[in-house]
């Protein structure tokens, strides 16, 4: 099987049972290219490794200094798999090209609730995580969490540059990550900076989700620009 190359992936597809996401440092906006351009080379030179791995994207952090890696896959034993066989040699040609790569963290998720904003459907151009982490595990407490972010949603008026959120639950039960979509950098940035106008208005269900039992802490929120989506071609 050869490479598709896309931009973004289609976040709800049917048969994903597993998200993968992990951070890798590089330190320079230069060495972010590169090593998107070394990953895009390395997985094109290669057949695609697997049917189970569904699509595999690369976002760059605004930081200058990030890389997002979002990988869908059918269950955690294809990417378990895939860990054995084809990882190392991958990430050996990337290393080669890029050194020094710092692969910061990794963490596994289901998709566990979507919604859109508008209901009119938009093209991204900017990516915004938000990470949260959880005293122990408790998957119920993260999915009352998500369900009580959504019922915040409903009472509040959202910015008009936000596009969807795209809530995963950790497999361990101790976070939960929303993938939001907004159509720039620029549009969430605005949000953030206009209280009482968009994300997190002072009502009383934001209120709750930003003092929900048992929250603690997590990676916080960063923006990133779209890169690269692999999957296999058709």
């Amino acid at each position: 099987m050869s490479v598709r190359i896309d931009t973004l992936p289609q976040i709800t597809r049917p048969g994903v049972g597993a998200v993968l996401a992990s951070t890798w440092r590089v330190g320079t906006p230069e060495r972010q290219r590169a090593a998107v351009d070394a990953i895009r080379e390395t997985w094109e030179s290669r057949p695609w490794p697997t049917d189970d791995l569904l699509s595999y994207s690369v976002y760059t952090g605004t930081d200058g200094d990030t890389l997002l890696h979002y990988s869908q896959w059918r269950d955690v034993a294809a990417y378990d798999t895939f860990v054995r066989n084809h990882r190392d040699e991958r990430n050996a040609e990337i290393d080669a090209a890029v050194p020094g790569i710092q692969r910061v963290a990794l963490d596994k998720y289901e998709l566990y609730r979507s919604g859109a904003l508008d209901g009119e459907a938009r093209t991204p151009g900017a990516i915004v995580i938000v990470d949260v982490e959880f005293e122990g595990p408790d998957p119920q407490r993260q999915r009352a969490w998500v369900d009580a972010v959504f019922e915040a949603l409903a009472s509040d008026k959202p910015h008009p540059g936000g596009i969807s959120g795209h809530f995963h639950t950790s497999l361990d039960g101790t976070r939960v990550l929303n993938y939001a979509e907004w159509e720039s950098e620029q549009a969430h940035i605005e949000a953030l900076a206009a209280p009482g106008d968009g994300i997190g208005s002072p009502t009383p269900e934001w209120h709750q989700v930003q003092n929900f039992p048992g929250l603690t802490r997590g990676g916080g929120v960063k923006r990133y620009l779209p890169a690269i989506s692999l999957s296999a071609a058709e």
